[in-house]
């Protein structure tokens, strides 16, 4: 591990150093969602692939969401930056000089831009720009465009382009799909393991939602739905899994279930451990997933991989991920979502053949498949850097 440039501890490949691409990867924006699941998952794998040699930059305090790192992996760590222009600035700059000085063939960023004063970049288009058609705020829409804007010229600037979906290309690629089509590669993310039915677990009468709270969840529309259902199906529970991340937006949440008298309907669990969410998916009656968007949605794979049915949006990646295999609805519509729920409330033949469908739309996606995939694209970038 190095701190601020200045070596702690390093390991030592057992594969010739010249046959192996010097990967930084590039993680200081990872910091909750499925850029942590993305990477929690990945970086282990990754270091099982002798073609590569992992350097990983991290600040100071994301040590503690990525312990354990796996110790074929090197760590540098560097001083948080105050303020978002300054960080970005440092990013910018830093990165792509520090890795030129440790010798990295490619830069790889989870994220959807890279440092563009480098001419050894790979990137992961991950997060849906669709956000800013739902963002009400002026300052956060303004940083929406701003992640458009780095998007597009990352895209110009990569060697290698990754989406975590089809819809991902489409959309995160501005119309030029066809023009980086060789350099760009679809690869899913995968499911953890863990993520497997129980038939011994009874489910219980309660609807799960996954989602950490902020705009794109769409919670505001999904609570209005619950106040609708309600009417109907006056026992229904919900409960949601999640972070706060936006206070402005947990307290829009939060104001709303008070407002429609839904406090004795709905229970925020918070953030839970992988093995907790693992139990919850395993009781709940099924899962509502009403984001407005996601590029693919881990919890989606997460919960047909328990046996969990599933109803979700019909919009962006969603029914790229699930196929058939959920109850699609309208997530700008509280009609729609309730009217989804109570079908999937009253109907136990729907509910088991969706869990049917669900695990085995859930074979589809492995994290092993991910890492292979991710390391080719890697190795290729390396290639068009070097040739």
């Amino acid at each position: 591990m190095t701190r601020g440039g200045r070596a702690v501890a390093a390991t030592t490949p057992s594969v010739a150093a010249d046959s192996r691409t010097r990967v930084v990867i590039n993680a200081v924006h990872a910091r909750s969602g499925g850029g942590v699941t993305y990477l929690r998952n990945i970086l282990p794998l990754l270091a099982e692939d002798a073609r590569l040699d992992l350097h990983l930059f991290l600040v100071e305090d994301q040590m503690d969401i990525f312990h354990p790192i796996d110790e074929r992996i090197r760590v540098h760590l560097f001083p948080a930056i105050k303020g978002d222009i300054a960080a970005m600035a440092w990013e910018q700059t830093s990165i792509p000089f520090l890795a030129r000085t440790i010798g990295a063939d490619v830069i790889f960023s989870p994220a959807n831009f890279g440092c563009l004063l480098s001419d050894r970049n790979v990137i992961l288009l991950r997060n849906a720009l669709t956000v800013a058609r739902v963002e009400p705020r002026l300052s956060r829409w303004v940083y929406w465009t701003a992640l458009g804007v780095a998007t597009f010229l990352s895209t110009l600037r990569s060697q290698k382009v990754i989406a975590v979906s089809h819809y991902a290309l489409r959309s995160l690629t501005f119309g030029f799909q066809r023009f980086l089509e060789r350099r760009t590669a679809v690869v899913y993310h995968g499911v953890d393991e863990r993520f497997s039915p129980d038939p011994d677990v009874t489910r219980e009468k309660f609807v799960l939602v996954v989602a950490d709270l902020y705009v794109q969840k769409n919670l505001l529309n999904f609570i209005r739905a619950v106040g609708l259902v309600c009417r109907q199906r006056p026992d229904v529970r919900i409960r949601i899994v999640g972070s706060p991340i936006d206070p402005w937006y947990r307290d829009q949440v939060l104001s709303l279930v008070e407002h429609l008298g839904l406090g004795g309907h709905v229970e925020f669990l918070g953030k839970r451990t992988p093995d907790e969410l693992r139990d919850i998916y395993r009781r709940c009656l099924f899962m509502a997933f009403p984001s407005t968007a996601e590029t693919f949605g881990n919890p989606l794979v997460e919960a047909m991989a328990c046996g969990t049915p599933v109803a979700c949006s019909n919009t962006t990646a969603m029914p790229e991920i699930v196929a058939d295999a959920a109850l699609l609805f309208n997530p700008l519509s509280p009609d729609s979502i309730a009217e989804a729920c109570v079908r999937m409330i009253d109907s136990p033949d729907l509910r088991a053949a969706l869990s049917i469908k669900g695990i085995e739309r859930a074979k589809f996606f492995s994290w092993r498949q991910t890492a292979r995939l991710t390391a080719d694209a890697l190795r290729q970038a390396h290639r068009g850097v070097a040739g």
